[in-house]
C-alpha cells in the first residue's frame, strides 16, 4: 500500500508538471496578448483573470462535493486536464478579447481536477508527510512552469502568440493519458461521505480559516498586474517573461522546503510567514520602483507562493472532517476563488481610476486583517492534525 501510494503521488506530480508546462507557455505572454494583440484595457484583463479564478472556485466546489458523494476522484482529474488542453486551442483562434471568454471558462473549469486530486493525496498520505507531499506537488507544478516559461522565451520569437498557444495544448493531453491509464482508485483509507456536507459538520476553526482566506483573497490580485507594473517601471516587453520565470523558479524552489517546514513547526507559522512575504512584496514596490528592487519583488512573490499554496491545502485537509475532505477543499477553493473575481476587477478599476499604487495599499490592509484572524485559530502548532 505504501509503495502504491508513492507511485500514485509521483504520477499525480508528473501530470501536474506536464500540465503546468503547457499553462506556462501561455501565462508569461497572456497579459500582453490580451492588452496589445486583442487591445483590451486593464479592466478587461482584470475581468478575464477574475472570471477565471471565480470559475476555478465553482468547479472545485462542485467536483469536491460530487467526488465525496460518488466516492470517485480519478474521473475529475483526467477530465480537468482534457478541458485545459481544448481551451488552449481555443485561445489560439480568438480574434477579440470577448472571444476569450468561453475558452477562459473552459480552461478554468478544468480545475475540477484540483479538489479531488488534493483529497486523494490527503487520503493516501500519513499525517506526518502531508505537508511534504503537498509541497512536492507544488514543486513539480512550479518546475513545469519554469520549463514552460523557458519554452515560451525560446519559441515565442519563432512562432508568435497563436501557434505557441496551440502548442501549449499538447502537454495537458499527456497528463490526461497518464491519469486515465496509470492511476487506480484507492480501495482503502478513503473515508466516504454517506450524505452531503452541512455547515454544522465543520468546526469554528475551519470557518475562521475560510473567513481569513476570503479576506486575503480580496486583495490578492492576479500575477498579471505585477508583469504590467514591471513594464510601467521600465522593463522591456521581451524581458517580461524572464520576470515571470524568476517568480516561478522561486516558487518551485521554495514549495517543498516550506511544506516540510510546516510538518515541523505547524501550518499556522508558515501561513504567517507567507503573509509577511506578501506584505514585503507590496511594500518594496511602494517604496521604490528601481529595476533591481522590482527584481526583488518577483523573488519575494515566488517565495510567498511557495509558502502559501502547499500549506493552504494541507491546513484545509486537517481542519476539515475526513469524511468531507474533498467537499471542504472544494468549498474552500470556491469561496477563495469567488473573492478573486472582485479582487482582480477592483484592482484594475483602482489602477485606472485612483492610481497604480492604490491596489497595493488596499491589499496591505486586507493582509493585516487576515493575519490577525489567523491568531484566533486554535490548533497544535507543533504537530500536524490527523
Amino acid at each position: 500500500m505504501a509503495n502504491r501510494s508513492k507511485k500514485t503521488i509521483r504520477i499525480l506530480a508528473l501530470s501536474s508538471f506536464l500540465n503546468d508546462l503547457g499553462s506556462d507557455i501561455i501565462y508569461p505572454i497572456w497579459p500582453l496578448f490580451v492588452t496589445t494583440v486583442l487591445r483590451a484595457n486593464m479592466t478587461a484583463l482584470g475581468f478575464l483573470d477574475g472570471l477565471g479564478e471565480a470559475l476555478v472556485s465553482l468547479s472545485q466546489a462542485a467536483s469536491g462535493y460530487i467526488s465525496d458523494r460518488i466516492k470517485k476522484r480519478k474521473i475529475f482529474i483526467w477530465a480537468g486536464y482534457l478541458f485545459g488542453s481544448c481551451a488552449r486551442l481555443g485561445y489560439s483562434l480568438s480574434r477579440t478579447w470577448l472571444h476569450l471568454i468561453p475558452f477562459r471558462m473552459l480552461d478554468r473549469t478544468g480545475k475540477i481536477r484540483s479538489a479531488p486530486r488534493d483529497a486523494l493525496i490527503a487520503d493516501i498520505s500519513p499525517p506526518e508527510e502531508r505537508g511534504r507531499n503537498f509541497g512536492f506537488l507544488r514543486t513539480m507544478d512550479n518546475l513545469g512552469a519554469v520549463f514552460g516559461i523557458l519554452l515560451c522565451i525560446a519559441l515565442f520569437p519563432l512562432l508568435g502568440y497563436r501557434l505557441l498557444f496551440a502548442l501549449a495544448a499538447f502537454p495537458s493531453l499527456l497528463s490526461f493519458g497518464l491519469i486515465l491509464f496509470f492511476i487506480s482508485e484507492p480501495r482503502t483509507r478513503m473515508q466516504r461521505a454517506s450524505r452531503g456536507i452541512r455547515l454544522k459538520d465543520v468546526g469554528k476553526n475551519f470557518r475562521l480559516y475560510l473567513l481569513l482566506s476570503s479576506i486575503f483573497s480580496l486583495g490578492n490580485f492576479s500575477y498579471s498586474f505585477f508583469l504590467i507594473y514591471a513594464r510601467e517601471f521600465g522593463f522591456k516587453t521581451g524581458f517580461i517573461p524572464l520576470l515571470y520565470l524568476l517568480f516561478t523558479a522561486m516558487a518551485s524552489l521554495s514549495s517543498l522546503p516550506f511544506g516540510r517546514l510546516s510538518d515541523k513547526i505547524g501550518r499556522k507559522m508558515v501561513l504567517f510567514l507567507s503573509f509577511f512575504l506578501w506584505i514585503s512584496v507590496c511594500s518594496v514596490l511602494l517604496l521604490s520602483q528601481k529595476l533591481p528592487l522590482v527584481l526583488l519583488v518577483f523573488v519575494l512573490y515566488g517565495a510567498h507562493k511557495g509558502a502559501l499554496e502547499p500549506v493552504q491545502k494541507t491546513y484545509v485537509c486537517e481542519l476539515a472532517p475526513g469524511e468531507f475532505r474533498a467537499s471542504c477543499l472544494g468549498a474552500f477553493q470556491m469561496i477563495v476563488g469567488l473573492c478573486a473575481l472582485p479582487a482582480s476587477f477592483v484592482a484594475g478599476l483602482l489602477w485606472e481610476k485612483a492610481g497604480i499604487f492604490i491596489p497595493l495599499y488596499f491589499s496591505l490592509c486586507l493582509t493585516i486583517i487576515s493575519a490577525t484572524i489567523l491568531t484566533f485559530i486554535k490548533s497544535d502548532d507543533n504537530k500536524p492534525l490527523p
